[in-house]
C-alpha cells in the first residue's frame, strides 16, 4: 500500500513538473505575443485599422485568459471566475472595439499579460527547475565533472558548490539529492502559487462587489429577456401549430356530422383524416413540452437526460455521469439546455468524429465538460451559441470556459454552484 502511494505521489510530482515547464513556455511566448499584438492594434485605432483588428486580438486575449482559468481549476483547484461585460449581438466593429476597451476586465487581462510574461514565467519555471536541476548534480557526481574541469581549477558551479574534482562533484550530487527531496514536497505547492498569482491579477479586486452586482443585474435582465422570448415562442408554436390543427379537426368533425348519413364513405375518409390530425397534434404538443422541460429530465434526472440526448446525435458520444443525487430543477434545466446547445454546435460546426461528455459534482459545484476531436476554433463571442450558454449559466452564478485551438480538440467546461439532494 505504501509503495502504491509513493508511486502515485511520484507520478503526481512528475506531472506537476511537466505542467509547470509547459506553463513557463506558454507564459513567456503566449503572453508576450498577445501583449505586443494588443499594443500595436490599439495604436492602429487612430488609423482606423485597429477598429477591425482590436476586437479579434482582445478576443484572443480573453480566450488565452479563459484557458488559464480552466487549467487553474483543473490542475490546482484555483477558481478564477470571468467577469466580462456582454456585448450587444451583431455589434459593429466600432461598438465592439470600444465596448471591450471600456470593460475593466480587459485591462485586468492586459496587466496580467505583463505579469504572466515576467513573474508568472518565473513562478512556473521554478517548480520545473526544482525537479530537473537535481539530475545535473547526479550527473556531475557520476563523472560529468571531468567534461568541465581538468581538476586544477573550478570549471563548473552547481548551485553554490564549486566543482573541481570528484569530492566536490559528490557534494554537488548530495545537494542535488536535497533539492530532489525539496521538489518532492514543494513542486505542487509552487505550481499552485503560480495560479494564485494569476488569480490575484485576473480577479476583480477591490471592485469585486460592484462587479458582482453588475453581473447579477445583467444576468437577471438576460434571464427575463430569455423567458419572454421563450413565452413568445411557445405562444407562436401553439397558435401556428397545435391550435391550427385543432381548428381544422373541429371543421372536419362538423363536415363528418353533416355527411354521416348522406355520404358515409366520404365521412369515413374525413374521420380517418381527423384521427391522423389528432395524432400529429399530440406529437406537436409533446415536442413543445419537450422543448420546455424534457420528461426524462423531470423523471430521471440530468444524467439520464443527457444520455438520452446523446443517443439522438449523429456523432458517437460517450457520457460519463458521477452524480450522487439531483440538483434543483432550475439548475438541472439550465445545465441540460446548455449541454444541448453545445452538442448542437459541435454537430453543426466541429466536424468531430467523437464527443465525450463528463458530469460530476465536487466542492459544491456541478461540473460539466464537453470535449470533441473536431477542428477547433470555437470561441465565446457576440452572437455565438456559447454566449447564450454563458448568459444562461450566469443566471445561476455559473461560469463557462472554452479551450479550442485551431485544429482541435475543443473542450467546453461549465460549472454551476449547487447542492445535490
Amino acid at each position: 500500500m505504501e509503495t502504491k502511494s509513493g508511486n502515485s505521489r511520484a507520478r503526481s510530482v512528475a506531472v506537476d513538473g511537466a505542467r509547470a515547464l509547459a506553463l513557463a513556455v506558454v507564459s513567456l511566448a503566449g503572453s508576450l505575443t498577445l501583449f505586443v499584438l494588443t499594443f500595436v492594434s490599439i495604436v492602429l485605432i487612430v488609423l482606423g485599422v485597429g477598429i477591425v483588428t482590436t476586437p479579434w486580438v482582445l478576443t484572443g486575449v480573453r480566450a488565452f485568459a479563459d484557458w488559464r482559468r480552466l487549467v487553474a481549476a483543473e490542475w490546482c483547484g484555483v477558481r478564477i471566475p470571468p467577469a466580462y461585460r456582454p456585448l450587444p449581438r451583431d455589434a459593429n466593429p466600432w461598438t465592439r472595439t470600444f465596448g471591450m476597451l471600456g470593460d475593466p476586465a480587459t485591462w485586468r487581462d492586459l496587466r496580467w499579460l505583463v505579469v504572466d510574461m515576467t513573474a508568472g514565467f518565473v513562478t512556473a519555471l521554478l517548480p520545473a527547475m526544482l525537479l530537473l536541476y537535481p539530475f545535473e548534480g547526479f550527473a556531475l557526481a557520476f563523472g560529468l565533472w571531468r567534461v568541465f574541469t581538468d581538476g586544477t581549477y573550478v570549471g563548473w558551479w552547481y548551485g553554490f558548490v564549486p566543482v573541481s574534482g570528484q569530492a566536490s562533484a559528490l557534494l554537488a550530487g548530495l545537494l542535488g539529492a536535497v533539492l530532489l527531496v525539496a521538489a518532492w514536497f514543494l513542486t505542487p505547492v509552487l505550481l499552485r502559487v503560480h495560479f494564485l498569482l494569476t488569480r490575484a491579477v485576473l480577479a476583480s479586486g477591490q471592485g469585486e462587489l460592484a462587479e458582482r452586482v453588475r453581473v447579477l443585474t445583467e444576468t437577471r435582465r438576460d434571464a427575463v429577456d430569455t423567458s419572454a422570448a421563450e413565452l413568445r415562442r411557445i405562444e407562436r408554436d401553439l397558435h401556428d401549430g397545435a391550435q391550427a390543427r385543432l381548428v381544422a379537426m373541429g371543421m372536419d368533425l362538423g363536415t363528418i356530422e353533416a355527411l354521416i348519413e348522406k355520404n358515409p364513405a366520404k365521412a369515413r375518409q374525413l374521420l380517418a383524416q381527423a384521427r391522423q390530425n389528432s395524432v400529429e397534434t399530440l406529437a406537436e404538443l409533446r415536442d413543445l413540452v419537450h422543448g420546455i422541460h424534457p420528461p426524462v429530465l423531470a423523471e430521471r434526472g440530468l444524467g439520464d437526460a443527457v444520455r438520452a440526448l446523446a443517443l439522438r446525435l449523429p456523432v458517437p458520444t460517450d457520457v460519463t455521469v458521477e452524480l450522487a443525487g439531483r440538483a434543483d430543477a432550475p439548475v438541472e434545466s439550465a445545465a441540460y439546455f446548455a449541454v444541448s446547445e453545445i452538442l448542437t454546435n459541435t454537430v453543426k460546426h466541429a466536424d468531430a468524429e467523437r464527443v465525450w461528455v463528463d458530469l460530476h459534482h465536487t466542492d459544491g459545484r456541478l461540473r460539466i465538460t464537453v470535449t470533441d476531436n473536431g477542428r477547433g476554433g470555437a470561441a465565446i463571442g457576440a452572437g455565438s451559441g456559447l454566449s447564450g450558454v454563458e448568459r444562461r449559466l450566469g443566471t445561476f452564478d455559473g461560469v463557462l470556459a472554452v479551450s479550442s485551438p485551431a485544429g482541435g480538440p475543443t473542450m467546453v467546461t461549465m460549472e454551476i454552484p449547487c447542492v445535490l439532494s
